[in-house]
């Protein structure tokens, strides 16, 4: 079975995320999306949110969505999956998730990283650019699936105006 691991913090998942999983989704037996939680980073949704909006917006079969501690090369290597799928949407992502894979290719010479560029449809969305409109009030209805937008509504208030 070909397994690939997506990993991420997705607060929120986006529609470039999930232009991502279903792309990846055709290339793969099966794709495990691990969410990560980072000590370094504050999240707008808790780990559990995440995942199961996460779960809520994927159509693919060949999809799960584990929750992922620690270094990522880890979780790939308890999975026995041998490649890590990353998205690129410009050469300042590329820059970044390039120094990542030659660490992680050095710590495990067998995990090969998968970059696959995002479609042109939804190269500008980034979650914390959706979480700074939403939080003030503007419509993110076509940068995140339904339930994500409705959990926004819910979650970021729409800042006050002075």
């Amino acid at each position: 079975m070909k397994l690939a691991v997506y990993p991420g913090s997705f607060d929120p998942i986006t529609n470039g995320h999930l232009n991502i999983i279903e792309r990846a989704a055709k290339l793969f037996d099966r794709i495990v999306v691990a969410v990560s939680d980072s000590e370094t980073k504050q999240y707008t949704f808790t780990g559990d949110e995440r995942i199961r909006m996460i779960r809520r917006s994927i159509r693919a079969k060949n999809v799960a969505v584990e929750r992922a501690g620690g270094l990522t090369i880890d979780f790939v290597r308890k999975h026995r999956a041998r490649v890590i799928v990353r998205g690129i949407r410009s050469g300042q992502d590329f820059e970044f998730e390039l120094a990542v894979a030659w660490n992680n290719h050095r710590i495990d010479p067998s995990i090969e990283t998968l970059f696959l560029l995002a479609d042109d449809s939804v190269q500008h969305i980034r979650s914390s650019i959706v979480k700074e409109i939403a939080r003030n009030g503007g419509d993110v209805s076509s940068l995140v699936p339904p339930v994500v937008a409705g959990e926004l509504r819910k979650t970021l208030r729409p800042a006050r105006r002075k």
